[in-house]
């Protein structure tokens, strides 16, 4: 679903583009622009990998094609930033820090002024952003789901298994999975209790490249990002949001910026997708009152369905529901428990929230022993 109006949503940002070009044309002519008035470039942070860059220069390029006269002033001006979650590859997240390790440093950047604002994959940034900070917009979405990719010496098996079998039944018994993910993990454990794990990170290709040298049987990636990276083909087995309940986040590029920037603000809010900020409102409050560890197996996805009695409420979004399922399990596997709420768009944060205490009330004491209610 992606019916909202964007004609009106291309006119407001090309206005605030123009705006923002008029502004620096005219404090590039002054021998002494006031300091406290912005200057262009616009500095933005971005995590050094291939998908990273490739998020990024998209949102870029997405910006600069409604207002050709900032791409000829150089208005964007990249900054790769090295973060914790890329430098140490060695170890699970859990055990280096846990979440927002693929955007801390970025956002000391930030909230230091030293980048104007960063691009995100959102299923990368913390619940709850440092103080100053916010979500300033996000994209499109992506297709959510998960993928197995397959050792070649698998992947001629795929023709053998009947349309209706188990995706899953491609893996041999006690075959070895590289993953990173206690939520990828602890799903597919809770259907083959057989499967052995193995620590897998890195970038896309790190970890295809790892894959086909044997260090495992198969390994999992979200579709969006090879999509992204044009390697949507390596993909062998798509697996729905009924055999793989995706991240909170996944597949959304998320913007963040310093809540005192105004002028930045308008300028992001300008393409914003209404879709994408109701789904990811959902989920990321959710996640909130699950608050989990990177040690907690958590999913959450929303999507908008037709509303079943056919009304229609004002907004772009006025037409559809807010479908969203939340998962919990053990990293195990030996517990898991998925439940759904459904209601209007608008009210995406409070749908969250009580999906997220149904979660807590019907799941064991251990499962959330280490975190301390809301």
């Amino acid at each position: 679903m992606n019916a909202h109006p964007q004609i009106g949503a291309v006119s407001a940002l090309a206005d605030s583009l123009q705006r923002v070009a008029a502004e620096a044309m005219r404090r590039q002519a002054e021998s002494h622009p006031p300091s406290h008035k912005r200057t262009l470039p616009l500095r933005v942070g971005t995590r050094g990998s291939p998908l990273a860059l490739v998020q990024t220069r998209a949102f870029l390029t997405r910006l600069t094609r409604f207002c050709p006269v900032l791409r000829d002033m150089g208005a964007f001006q990249e900054h790769q930033i090295s973060t914790t979650g890329d430098q140490v590859l060695s170890r699970a997240l859990a055990e280096i820090g846990g979440k927002g390790l693929f955007s801390k440093e970025i956002h000391e950047a930030l909230s230091a002024g030293r980048i104007d604002f960063a691009v995100h994959s959102l299923k990368d940034l913390e619940t709850t952003l440092p103080p100053g900070l916010e979500l300033a917009c996000t994209l499109r979405r992506e297709d959510a789901r998960d993928v197995l990719i397959l050792h070649p010496r698998l992947r001629a098996e795929l023709a053998k298994l009947p349309p209706d079998a188990d995706p899953l039944d491609i893996l041999p018994m006690n075959a070895v999975v590289g993953c990173s993910s206690v939520r990828r993990q602890a799903q597919m454990l809770h259907r083959r209790p057989d499967l052995r794990f193995c620590l897998l990170r890195g970038n896309v290709q790190t970890r295809l490249d790892k894959l086909a040298g044997g260090a495992c049987d198969a390994t999992l990636l979200a579709l969006a990002g090879l999509r992204r990276l044009g390697m949507e083909d390596r993909a062998d087995v798509i697996l729905s949001p009924a055999d793989m309940l995706p991240a909170s986040g996944q597949g959304i590029v998320g913007v963040t910026a310093r809540s005192s920037d105004e002028e930045l603000l308008d300028l992001l809010s300008a393409i914003e997708d209404p879709e994408a900020r109701a789904v990811a409102t959902a989920e990321r409050s959710l996640l909130a009152v699950l608050d989990g560890s990177c040690r907690t197996p958590i999913g959450g996805y929303a999507r908008l369905l037709p509303r079943e009695n056919g009304e229609v409420s004002p907004g772009p979004l006025g037409a559809y529901d807010l479908v969203l399922t939340g998962l919990v399990a053990r990293e195990d596997g030996s517990f898991l428990l998925r439940r759904e709420v459904r209601g209007a768009p608008a009210d995406a944060y409070r749908l969250g929230q009580e999906l997220g205490a149904s979660l807590r009330a019907e799941s064991p004491a251990d499962i959330f022993a280490d975190i301390a209610p809301n």
